[in-house]
Order: C-alpha cells, then sequence, then structure tokens
C-alpha cells in the first residue's frame, strides 16, 4: 500500500552556510530542494557565523516557507566550523530521516523520494548514499578546468563510493576500502540518514573544522552499521574556483593541506578504534597500511617501487 502524505517519513534537511552570497549558488542549493517531489521535509538553515549578507538570504526564505523553513545560528553568532553547524542542525532536527545538502550545491528533484523508499525497503541500513556527480559544466564561463583521469579529461564525472552497488553493504567494509583508497568516498549531500544514528554515534567529531569532518562521522558509522549503497545519483557537487580543495590549490598548498587532513583522520581513527576497543584486525590491518606514507616512508615508496616494477614485468612477461 502506498502511504498517504500523512503517513510518509518526515525529513529533516540541514543546509549549513559560511559567507554563501556569491553569486546564486546558496539560492540555487535552496530552491533544489523546494523543487523535491517528496514534499515531507522540514529544512534548516544553519548559519556559521556569515558576515556577507547570506544571513539575510536565509532569512527572507523563513519568512516565505515558516512552516517549513528555519534559521539557525550559534550563541553570537559565532564561526564554530563545518561539524559544529552540522550538529546545530542535527539538534532540532525531528524528522525520521535527516540529510545534508551544502549551500553550493544541488539535489536532483526526485533525490529524497527514491532515497526515502529505498530506506523503507531496508529497515536494516543506517544510512543510504549514491554516486555524486562532480559538476564543472554549471556555467559557460567557468574557469575550472574538468578532471583527468586516466590522461582523459572528464568533464562532469561520477564520484567513485564503492565496489558493489544496490544493495546493503555490513560493516565495516566501506571503511576498509575508504582506508585502502582515499576517493572511495560517499559525499555528504548524497547520504540520508535515520537519525537514531547521530543520537548513538554523537554526532559529528566538532575538532574537524573544515575538511574531512564527513568521513570522520561516516567512518564511525561504517565501523558499526550496515548501509545501503546505490549505483545511482542525485546530486551535483559544484567544483568552483573558492570551495575550500579549489582554494588551496590555487594558493600552493593543496598537497600539503591533502595530506595533513588524512593524517589528521587517520589519528583520529586510530584514537577512535581504541577508545572503542575494536579489535578486528582487518581495520588495523588497513589502518597501519594508511599510515605508511607518514610513519614509514621510505618503506612506502620501496613498496610502491616494487608494485610498479612488478607490474612492468608482468606487462613484458605478458608481451612475451
Amino acid at each position: 500500500m502506498v502511504k498517504n502524505m500523512s503517513q510518509r517519513p518526515l525529513v529533516s534537511v540541514i543546509v549549513i552556510f559560511f559567507n554563501a552570497k556569491k553569486e546564486n549558488f546558496f539560492e540555487e542549493a535552496i530552491e533544489s530542494i523546494l523543487a523535491q517531489t517528496y514534499d515531507n521535509w522540514e529544512l534548516f538553515l544553519a548559519d556559521d557565523g556569515s558576515t556577507d549578507g547570506s544571513t539575510e538570504i536565509a532569512q527572507q526564505y523563513v519568512k516565505a516557507y515558516p512552516d517549513r523553513i528555519r534559521y539557525l545560528e550559534h550563541e553570537g553568532h559565532e564561526n564554530r566550523g563545518m561539524s559544529a553547524t552540522r550538529n546545530l542542525g542535527i539538534r532540532h532536527a525531528q524528522g525520521d530521516y535527516v540529510a545534508f545538502l551544502d549551500a553550493d550545491d544541488i539535489w536532483l528533484s526526485n533525490k529524497l523520494e527514491d532515497q526515502v523508499a529505498l530506506l523503507e525497503s531496508h529497515p536494516e541500513a543506517a544510512m543510504l548514499y549514491g554516486k555524486t556527480q562532480f559538476w564543472f559544466s554549471w556555467s559557460d564561463n567557468n574557469p575550472v578546468s574538468p578532471m583527468t583521469i586516466d590522461g582523459c579529461q572528464v568533464t562532469d564525472p561520477l564520484t567513485i563510493t564503492s565496489l558493489e552497488f544496490d544493495q546493503v553493504i555490513e560493516s565495516p567494509t566501506q571503511l576498509l576500502l575508504y582506508l585502502k583508497d582515499r576517493n572511495i568516498y560517499p559525499c555528504s549531500c548524497s547520504m540520508v540518514m535515520r537519525r537514531h544514528v547521530f543520537q548513538e554515534l554523537g554526532g559529528f567529531e566538532e575538532e574537524f573544522r573544515n575538511a574531512n569532518e564527513d568521513m570522520v562521522f561516516h567512518s564511525k558509522v561504517f565501523l558499526k552499521f550496515p548501509v545501503y549503497v546505490s549505483s545511482q545519483y542525485w546530486d551535483l557537487y559544484r567544483i568552483h574556483p573558492d570551495s575550500y580543495w579549489r582554494t588551496a590549490w590555487r594558493e600552493g598548498v593543496g598537497q600539503e593541506t591533502e595530506m595533513i587532513g588524512r593524517f589528521n583522520y587517520l589519528t583520529w581513527l586510530e584514537q577512535y578504534l581504541t577508545e572503542e576497543k575494536i579489535t578486528d584486525p582487518k581495520i588495523w590491518k588497513a589502518l597501519n597500511r594508511a599510515f605508511m606514507p607518514y610513519r614509514r616512508p621510505t618503506a612506502h615508496r620501496l613498496m610502491n617501487f616494487m608494485r610498479r616494477a612488478g607490474r612492468k614485468i608482468g606487462f613484458i612477461k605478458g608481451k612475451g
């Protein structure tokens, strides 16, 4: 039996923003929520201390949709970072499910309709996510170059989120994948999660203010809960010059920033596994291997050299 609207689960949507007035990205993000075919949602616009006029944009939407949209901010209009601002939204959420959208990305109109239906049909899954499309072509005048993958330029590639799709994946499979390859991860704009999971895991880690905050929390989920991974995509992750990572690369500190961020994530995970008394040898082996570039750089370089040499020898033998 198809549920009527009053029976359909409520989804709490959280958009965090900080100085998001640039162009019309913020408005486009909000409008993509208003355009959802699934209409049982509430929206929280969580302000991380903006000073550029985006606060006024948020308040205009609250005035236009007072029954559906709420404005939130930290005490004293303080800037406290992405994790604390996501937690601010979560504390006010009343929905059965929670979904996130950053202020410069957008959802396709069928996102909530499809994802809620999938989660309802898989009650054992704590979280659901699909692929995300990196969105370079959002403007004819976009100055950001497309990605290069395997030597070819790809205009709007899809993210790599798993090795298995359209099924419930048991823990800690997705955590092991991410430790092996940091490119295999879900974007926060793709996920929908049961609200009770935040209550059980304690929300986002507020020490992570600007980067890796999503994978820190997702790692807690992957460690303890099964998740449903879809092969579909429902969201567009806008690639623009002023994003956090693009700014770092433009200023010549991109590689250093990524290395430091990865090390901070691994250090946090090591402490978390210890505190949670996790003894699974597969997890610890994967973590120690992920630490090698930092703790055993010489051995890591030698291992990579031998791996490349092995592939080259295998290729030569195959040709022979």
